[in-house]
C-alpha cells in the first residue's frame, strides 16, 4: 500500500475501536506502512492528520517498536501537531516512550531513545502544558514528564510550579491529574 492509498483508507478510521484496530492491524502486519502513517499525521492542517494519529496511538499501543526508528521524525515534528485530535494521539504515544523507557525499562526503547530525543519530548511538554489543550493532553504529559524527570532534574520543580498555577482554575479532572503526579514526585524525591 502506498502513502496515498493509506491517505485514501484514512476516511475510514474513525473513533471507533473496531476501525482503529483493523487498521492498525493492517500497519503491523507492514511496518513499512508506519512512516507513511506519520506522515500523514506531520500534514497539521489536513482533515486526515487526526486519523493518522488515532491510527498511530493504536499501533504504538500495541507495538511501540515499530515508532523507534522514526523517533528524530516524530520527535522533531510532534510540535506542530495543533489540532485537538490529533494531539491528544501525540501526547499519548510520547507517555508510551516515556513509560517504557523509565518505568518498564525496555532494552530496545532505551536503545533508540537518545538524549535529543529527550530534549524534545521535554520541550513539547512543557509546551502543551503552558498553553490552552484539552485535559487529556495534559494528563498524559504531566506523566511524560514526571518519567522524563527522574533523569532530568529541573523537570519536576518546573512541572510542580505549572501544576500549582493551573490548579485553582483546573477542571476536576486536572486537578486529580495533579494531585495524582504531587504525590509522585513526593514519593520519587523521598526515594532519592
Amino acid at each position: 500500500m502506498t502513502q496515498r492509498e493509506l491517505y485514501e483508507h484514512l476516511n475510514y478510521v474513525n473513533h471507533s475501536r473496531e476501525k482503529r484496530a483493523y487498521y492498525a492491524q493492517l500497519v503491523l502486519d507492514n511496518p513499512a506502512l508506519f512512516p507513511h502513517a506519520l506522515d500523514i499525521l506531520f500534514l497539521v492542517d489536513d482533515k486526515r492528520s487526526n486519523r493518522a494519529g488515532w491510527l498511530c496511538e493504536f499501533v504504538c499501543k500495541q507495538d511501540l517498536s515499530i515508532l523507534l526508528p522514526y523517533l528524530d521524525v516524530f520527535t522533531e515534528k510532534m510540535n506542530t501537531v495543533y489540532q485537538d485530535s490529533a494531539l491528544r494521539p501525540v501526547a499519548k504515544i510520547t507517555e508510551y516512550l516515556a513509560l517504557s523507557y523509565y518505568k518498564i525499562q525496555d532494552p530496545l526503547t532505551r536503545k533508540f531513545l537518545t538524549p535529543t530525543h529527550k530534549e524534545r519530548l521535554v520541550e513539547a511538554g512543557f509546551d502543551w502544558m503552558i498553553t490552552e489543550q484539552k485535559v487529556a493532553v495534559k494528563a498524559y504529559t504531566m506523566t511524560s514528564l514526571f518519567w522524563l524527570g527522574t533523569e532530568i532534574d529541573w523537570v519536576h520543580p518546573e512541572l510542580q510550579r505549572i501544576m500549582e498555577d493551573g490548579y485553582a482554575s483546573g477542571s476536576a479532572a486536572y486537578k486529580a491529574r495533579c494531585r495524582h503526579m504531587f504525590e509522585a514526585i513526593r514519593r520519587f524525591q523521598n526515594k532519592v
